[in-house]
């Protein structure tokens, strides 16, 4: 069924009531899809009735008492630029009638009323009104696209992959070449808290949180924010406003706490500059954070602070971290156990003093704990009851036993939980819902959802499984059934756009051309030779 076309709004104003009356009844206002909201005697009463209906077109009489047609013209339009006037005019008031249209009119009509030729004046009126309904959609979609890329690159560039330079040129700005710092704001005991939360809850909080630090962001200077982990965001500030680095993230804690009555840390890098160092500085900023855990309550930990912490330079063992790591995403206990045995000979051979043995246990706790919090097996896990179980006993061995085991029960009960689903079935359950979903506006976090997993987590397992990324695998899917369509319809080209999910049909054109090595109509006509 073709759908409902919307009513655009008509205000007829004229000081002869039978021209009012004749125009009310004569024209196919519904067929037209417009509908009369009001009506005036003269351009003074007009203008209250704009006011109070807000109307798309205008038909006026261009001479009136009060106010004629053209003073209420030059009133409304400076406000309200898209609305549409046509004018009624008689034969001798020509020169008026070519003045409104050197002002804006849209048209004019001569007295007495051509009806027909009304009607299609306001058909041409309302393609008008669908044209600038039209644009704006696609303004607001490419305003939104363009967030959500530069987000996306901002993002990638801190995960240390510098591909989207080359394709999203377009985007760069010179904000980060100047020096700036990074604060990372991480909402506290977040994994107990996404435990009690819905799937709909999960996403209304997050949003709310997001939008209190939008807000708060464009008060304080920053130069831009983005989501990153999940219950986790960046914010970059310049260096001007290094010395109150501070206060910046206590009003930050404060505001979420205020509107939310969330908790959050805020971990604060040094100061940097150029938009490859994101990568760099967000390892520092994440690593201030790990002091939460010594503290014991939320705060704000400067990485200049925690770098100065301690008695004593520990050459952190960088290797055995990105080991057990891998050993927690792939599911190896056996490897994992034994990477903790090798953590235990390493500790021993530096000699660490006790507090020294302590702080790098816990700094690695906290980094593995965060990769279980990347499996997102939706477990009611707690750092700080592990923390609190390596608080205050008095040897090496004791304190392995306590992460040993701790992880091993963490690692077996995820996987039980891999073993519901295994990877290979979530991935294909995921490319239903794309093939399903592939000519709307699909986005890596809804589809990650739909997969009950991390959004990292998530693109590893779709690219091992199925070869693709995530956005080439949606651009599979539209090419395919675009090509369908151009082979079994004589849909136009521009209309098939929008029904694989492209509103810009030359954009669609060129992803096509891409894909299959000709035009959406090269490709049509090749096809219906070969039929």
């Amino acid at each position: 069924m073709k759908e409902q076309q919307e009513k655009y709004k008509v205000l007829l104003v004229d000081d002869e009531p039978i021209i009012l009356r004749s125009l009310k009844v004569a024209i196919p206002w519904d067929e037209l899809g417009l509908s009369i909201v009001g009506e005036a005697k003269n351009g003074e009463a007009a203008l209250q009735q704009i006011q109070q209906t807000a109307p798309h077109i205008i038909i006026s009489d261009i001479r009136m008492p009060v106010i004629d047609g053209i003073t209420l013209m030059k009133e409304v339009l400076p406000r309200s630029a898209k609305l549409i006037f046509i004018f009624i005019s008689g034969y001798g008031e020509f020169e008026y009638a070519r003045e409104a249209l050197r002002l804006g009119a849209f048209d004019y009509l001569l007295k007495p009323i051509d009806h027909d030729e009304l009607v299609e004046m306001l058909k041409r009126a309302r393609e008008r009104l669908d044209r600038q309904k039209e644009n704006e959609q696609l303004m607001l979609s490419v305003q939104t696209l363009s967030l959500l890329a530069r987000e996306r690159m901002l993002a990638e560039f801190t995960l240390g992959n510098p591909r989207p330079l080359q394709h999203l040129k377009w985007l760069e700005n010179s904000e980060l070449e100047g020096e700036y710092f990074m604060a990372v704001v991480r909402l506290d005991d977040y994994a107990a808290l996404t435990a009690k939360w819905s799937a709909e809850e999960k996403h209304l909080w997050l949003f709310a949180v997001r939008n209190i630090l939008e807000e708060w962001s464009l008060e304080n200077g920053a130069l831009s924010i983005f989501p990153f982990y999940n219950g986790e965001w960046i914010l970059l500030f310049p260096a001007s406003l290094n010395d109150g680095k501070r206060a910046l993230g206590e009003q930050l804690i404060a505001g979420i706490k205020r509107y939310s009555k969330l908790n959050c840390s805020v971990g604060i890098s040094r100061s940097t500059s150029g938009i490859d160092q994101l990568s760099t500085v967000y390892p520092l900023a994440s690593q201030a954070l790990y002091q939460r855990f010594y503290s014991g309550q939320a705060g704000v930990f400067l990485e200049e602070e925690t770098a100065a912490a301690g008695n004593r330079e520990v050459q952190y063992p960088k290797e055995l971290e990105l080991s057990l790591i891998e050993s927690i995403r792939t599911l190896n206990l056996e490897r994992m156990l034994t990477l903790f045995d090798e953590m235990s000979l390493f500790i021993e051979a530096q000699s660490l003093p006790q507090p020294l043995a302590e702080r790098l246990m816990i700094e690695m706790s906290v980094v593995l704990y965060r990769q279980f919090e990347h499996l997102n097996t939706h477990n009611d896990w707690s750092i700080e009851g592990l923390l609190s179980k390596l608080n205050g006993l008095g040897t090496l061995p004791d304190m392995m036993n306590v992460l040993k085991t701790t992880f091993r029960d963490w690692l077996e009960q995820s996987h039980k939980t891999a073993a519901r689903e295994d990877g290979r079935s979530i991935i294909e359950k995921v490319k239903r819902y794309i093939e399903s979903n592939y000519h709307k506006d699909l986005s890596i976090e809804e589809v990650s959802e739909v997969a009950d997993l991390s959004i990292s987590h998530f693109c590893t397992l779709f690219k091992q499984i199925s070869g693709y990324t995530f956005l080439e695998f949606v651009t599979h899917c539209r090419m395919e059934n675009a090509k369908y369509i151009l082979r079994s319809s004589n849909v136009k080209v521009y209309q098939v756009a929008p029904l694989v999910g492209y509103q810009d049909p030359r954009y669609f054109t060129q992803v096509f051309k891409k894909a299959t090595g000709k035009t959406p109509t090269e490709y049509r006509e090749e096809h219906v030779k070969q039929a």
